[in-house]
Parts: structure tokens; C-alpha cells; sequence
């Protein structure tokens, strides 16, 4: 039975469920679990603190995300395609759990991040590519 969206609690249902989708991907568990090897305890609870701010207006979240992607880059080019996969994961999360406005608008906000960060790694590949000598 799908629900509103309206509170923390429901944001670690999102969260813990979203990530299980993520363990389970052929594309993003490799780099999850192999490359990053994602502590999950201290990880998930930073994303219920990211989306409780960006829903609910909390206070709890310390990080730098687009910091922590561009280290993830440095590992594992990020292309527009991972970042699709995970926008499919998070709405079909989303979708399966949840209804309302609130549901409405996580699924923009994530629309909006995943989209924008897309670009800027694929810039910055770009670039990258770009300084690199071309081999003989």
C-alpha cells in the first residue's frame, strides 16, 4: 500500500530500499561495493540526513556530495548512463512506496541532481581526456 512521503522514518524506508536496488544492479553495485567499498552503516545514514534537508528542510546533514562523487570519478569515470540507472532505480524506489506531493517532488529534486552531475562528470572527462597525450 503506497503511502505520503512525511517524515524521516519514511525517508530511510526510501533510502534502505533504493540502495538495496543499488546492491543488486549490474551497473552501480561494482562501483558501490568493489571500487568504493561503501561502508553502509555510516553511508546510509548521511543520505537520510541529504534527503530529510533537501525534503523536510533538516539540519543534520554534514557533507560535500559533489566532493564524494568527484573522488568516486577519479576511481570510475562517471558517464551520463550511471546516472540514469540510478534516476530509474530512485523513481521506481519512489513509485513502489510512495504517493503525494512529497513523492512528487523527491523524484524532481533527485531528476535535477542526478542531471546536473551528470554533466558536470561528463565535463570533467572531457577535459581530462582532452589533456592526455595521445598514445602512438
Amino acid at each position: 500500500m503506497k503511502k505520503a512521503l512525511e517524515n524521516k522514518e519514511d525517508i530511510k524506508l526510501l533510502v534502505d530500499s533504493f540502495y538495496d536496488k543499488i546492491k543488486q544492479n549490474e551497473l552501480l553495485a561494482p562501483i558501490f561495493i568493489d571500487q568504493m567499498q561503501v561502508n553502509w552503516e555510516s553511508h546510509l545514514p548521511k543520505m537520510y540526513d541529504f534527503w530529510e534537508m533537501i525534503l523536510f528542510d533538516g539540519t543534520e546533514f554534514r557533507g560535500a556530495p559533489m566532493r564524494a562523487h568527484l573522488i568516486v570519478n577519479n576511481k570510475v569515470p562517471l558517464n551520463s548512463g550511471h546516472f540514469e540507472q540510478w534516476l530509474q532505480l530512485f523513481f521506481d524506489t519512489v513509485d513502489e512506496l510512495f504517493e503525494g506531493e512529497k513523492a512528487d517532488e523527491v523524484k524532481v529534486r533527485a531528476y535535477n541532481i542526478a542531471n546536473s552531475w551528470a554533466y558536470k562528470m561528463e565535463y570533467i572527462n572531457s577535459q581530462q581526456a582532452e589533456s592526455r597525450p595521445i598514445p602512438d
